[in-house]
């Protein structure tokens, strides 16, 4: 058990015999005129919808053990998305909610680390950033200065903004939370 002030984005919890991962968490501390809160954004993780709720940040919550297995991509129908487990092989489905804003950045072979619970797969951890190559970009403006910015299109399809210097089969870092240029990763 862990007080409701206590829990972090990503978490998975069980509260009335359903499991839920944390997606927000904000404590709002008030005066003695008025109780403190903490607000929960939680997601069903059977059936993907998002609730809202305010506990009381002393309120002990329920968390539950987690396994985390890093396993591959292999591929989406759509509705669901396709891990291969590294050590058996096996394939396991995740509904594509569990996965949510992050498709955009997904691509065959990258690896993740999949939620299980007892010995069912239950959620993605979404990563802060991913490492992707750039497939295209424009000719850099002669005398550029590092803070003009360039379109580039990504391996993934995206297409983002890019500081000058970057080159086409250059590997660079973007936030999964902004889905912004980060930095050029040197390999």
């Amino acid at each position: 058990m862990v007080p409701a002030s206590e829990l972090k984005e990503g978490m998975i919890i069980k509260r009335e015999e359903k499991l839920y991962k944390v997606m927000e968490v904000e404590t709002k501390a008030r005066t003695a005129q008025f109780s403190s809160y903490t607000h929960l954004k939680l997601q069903d993780l059977k059936t993907g919808h998002i609730y809202d709720i305010r506990v009381s940040p002393d309120e002990k919550i329920e968390n539950v053990d987690i396994e985390e297995i890093e396993m591959e991509y292999s591929y989406s129908d759509g509705e669901n998305f396709y891990f291969i487990h590294p050590d058996t092989f096996e394939i396991i489905e995740l509904p594509s909610y569990t996965i949510g804003d992050f498709k955009k950045f997904m691509k065959e072979g990258i690896k993740l680390k999949i939620q299980i619970y007892e010995g069912n797969p239950i959620s993605v951890l979404i990563p802060e950033y991913v490492e992707l190559k750039v497939i295209t970009t424009g000719e850099g403006l002669k005398g550029g200065t590092d803070n003009t910015w360039k379109s580039a299109t990504l391996e993934n399809g995206m297409e983002i903004l890019v500081p000058q210097f970057i080159k086409e089969g250059d590997i660079i870092r973007v936030s999964t939370k902004t889905g912004e240029y980060l930095e050029r990763v040197h390999k």
